[in-house]
């Protein structure tokens, strides 16, 4: 299966081909413009009228039904159809053998022995493993429907409301044929997105959040080798620096254990606003006439959906953005004292982490596609400043007491005068932060939520 035509996010085009993954099926190749307010991007599905009578699509039918029966019990999103299109569109590579292994744990292992000089807590790392860009797919599996099925969700609750109530007992099996429909065409999209970050991806947490196994650190040996290569630096201290970012984070989010929660939920509350445009769907169809197909295939759904977020989503994506930066800055910060004098490449490693970003990185890719939102990396710069003066008024250990709950994390405001925040934070150091701890563990939830329906 050919590579999408552009990159993965909203504002691309893509190419959904069925039947090339498929043994002894030619290719059908349709094209869609991808919507820059719609989860997924889904915008026009148009294209030319196939021919039902070329065997090619005959051919394609059948493999369409076969895909809808599977679609039909796959959930919001159809991940089977998501592996196996990603899977075809990887390139060979070699499986990782015992040096790869042993090399990565080794880099993980020095990489947390100079984190306990950095960080006021011990190591959030419980074992080590090393992936081809498939092991990333298959392993990552469970984190992505986390973070993708409330979206796909949602949306295929909203065209649901569509039918009017008296005709929804009509339809019967056809009712269930459109959810399939939907679910495989979320399962491509998730396919393509997955198979362009396997490629690029260096570890497990890469994206701003833990995507394996709690405690694994895991990288992507290859992967890391071709950063290396396009770098020009060697791969041994690469594949440290990489190590000392996923050793990072994953002491992060485990001993600020509500992170991984606050995260997810704001992407939760993302999707409970999601809403059909009836008004926008009338206007479209006001002027058509159902009987010409060319009609039909014009029609752009990236109207079906509100073109404005909501103020609920607003707030949720601003949530989201400032915790993501918060994250990136702290990570910035703790690895960058954890390495000081020792590493040569320093200073060429951490600017190609932040061009890196700044040009759309896994974690910038990630959310973009499926919520639309672009990381600022302006917000990351004042993070890492604003986790600089803190250390610098409060110690580590006043730093690190920030991330207790979410109550005491800066704000977007805290960002743009992370000066203010960190000379504020001082009035907190003598006082008892321990009973949010517990809160913590009790209450993950993000402020703001909704309580969930009983």
């Amino acid at each position: 299966m050919p590579q999408p035509t552009a990159g993965f996010g909203p504002q691309r085009t893509r190419r959904f081909q069925i039947g090339g993954p498929w043994p002894g099926t030619p290719p059908l190749t349709y094209g869609w413009r991808m919507g820059s307010d719609i989860p997924f991007g889904f915008g026009n599905l148009g294209g030319d009228m196939p021919d039902p009578n070329d065997p090619r699509v005959q051919q394609m039918m059948q493999q369409l039904q076969q895909m809808m029966s599977q679609s039909m019990s796959s959930g919001p999103v159809n991940w089977q159809l998501a592996k196996q299109l990603a899977e075809s569109e990887l390139e060979a590579e070699n499986v990782v053998g015992p040096a790869d292994q042993a090399q990565v744990t080794e880099a993980v292992r020095l990489a947390d022995l100079w984190l306990d000089s950095a960080v006021n807590w011990p190591s959030g790392v419980t074992a080590t493993d090393a992936w081809t860009r498939k092991q990333w797919i298959a392993r990552t599996e469970n984190s992505w429907k986390q973070l993708a099925e409330p979206l796909a969700a949602q949306m295929g609750e909203a065209m649901q409301t569509l039918v009017p109530e008296e005709m929804a007992g009509m339809l019967g099996p056809m009712a269930d044929l459109m959810k399939g429909v939907g679910s495989a065409l979320f399962g491509a999209q998730m396919g393509q997105a997955l198979a362009k970050l396997a490629g690029e991806v260096l570890s497990s947490t890469e994206v701003g959040i833990p995507l394996g196994k709690t405690g694994v650190a895991a990288l992507l040996p290859g992967n890391i080798k071709a950063y290396a290569e396009g770098l020009e630096l060697p791969v041994e201290e690469v594949r440290l620096f990489v190590a000392l970012r996923e050793a990072a984070a994953h002491r992060l989010f485990t001993h600020a254990p509500w992170l991984h929660a606050h995260l997810l939920g704001a992407l939760e509350a993302y999707a409970r606003e999601i809403r059909i445009d009836e008004a926008a769907i009338e206007e479209a169809m006001s002027d058509m006439d159902p009987m010409d197909p060319e009609a039909a295939a014009t029609l752009d759904l990236s109207e079906v959906f509100k073109p404005e977020d909501t103020e609920q989503q607003k707030a949720a994506l601003a949530r989201l953005a400032t915790t993501l930066a918060l994250i990136t800055g702290w990570i910035n910060v703790v690895v960058t004292e954890a390495v000081g004098e020792r590493l040569p490449t320093m200073d060429r490693l951490m600017e190609s982490a932040r061009r890196r970003r700044a040009t759309g990185g896994p974690a910038e890719q990630t959310f973009e596609a499926l919520v639309g939102l672009q990381i600022d990396p302006a917000k990351v710069r004042a993070a890492t400043r604003l986790w600089q003066l803190l250390a610098e008024a409060r110690g580590v250990e006043g730093r690190e007491a920030v991330w207790a709950h979410p109550d005491l994390m800066p704000s977007a405001a805290d960002l743009e005068h992370p000066e203010g925040f960190a000379t504020v934070s001082e009035a907190l150091e003598d006082l008892d932060l321990s009973m949010f701890d517990q809160l913590a563990v009790n209450d993950p939830k993000d402020e703001g939520d909704e309580p969930e329906d009983k």
